[in-house]
């Protein structure tokens, strides 16, 4: 039994170790509050989508102006817990001609709108049911943000939670502005 929890523990060492070299996140870490850019900044993939009252969200709706696009789920922590700042980056930044929305993967309206009313989030959360426009995003895990700039190219992209309405991360957004 000692010889095995001896191997079971250095396994575990080798793995941390491991996720270490790759630079994988530590369990638990905060993510730091910073925006990657995104190389040749290629077009974001167009979306046309509902939000939970049938409301149209497409991204052709903020052509000409930066977009933030959240991708998230109510089943994520770190999701909810972001969307607070969310909100709070919202109310800093609509007033600026910036949009922010945040696209739900794979669940349904009642369980979008049953968030809503907890949360009293007032930015677009269009639905991507099937997950098609996740799919077609370089999505790696949830949440995932990435910032259009307004002729509609991907121009930065966060993975992990962030502090949204941090404002380093905002002025970065805003120097989008054309």
């Amino acid at each position: 039994l000692r010889r095995q929890n001896r191997t079971i523990m250095a396994l575990a060492l080798v793995v941390a170790a491991a996720a270490t070299l790759v630079g994988a996140p530590v369990i638990g870490a905060k993510e730091p509050q910073a925006l990657t850019p995104i190389p040749d900044r290629p077009p974001a993939p167009d979306f046309d989508l509902k939000d939970p009252d049938g409301v149209p969200v497409r991204l052709a709706d903020f052509r000409g102006m930066p977009l933030i696009v959240n991708f998230w789920a109510t089943w994520c922590p770190p999701c909810r817990e972001e969307m607070p700042s969310m909100q709070r980056a919202h109310a800093a930044v609509s007033k600026d001609g910036i949009g922010l929305i945040a696209i739900n993967v794979g669940e349904d309206a009642d369980t979008v709108a049953q968030f809503v009313a907890s949360t009293q989030v007032q930015f677009p959360l269009p639905l991507d049911e099937t997950s098609k426009v996740v799919m077609s995003y370089p999505v790696r895990g949830l949440p995932t943000t990435f910032v259009v700039d307004p002729d509609g190219r991907l121009a930065y992209v966060a993975t992990g939670e962030r502090e949204w309405d941090d404002p380093e991360l905002l002025d970065l957004v805003r120097a989008l502005k054309k």
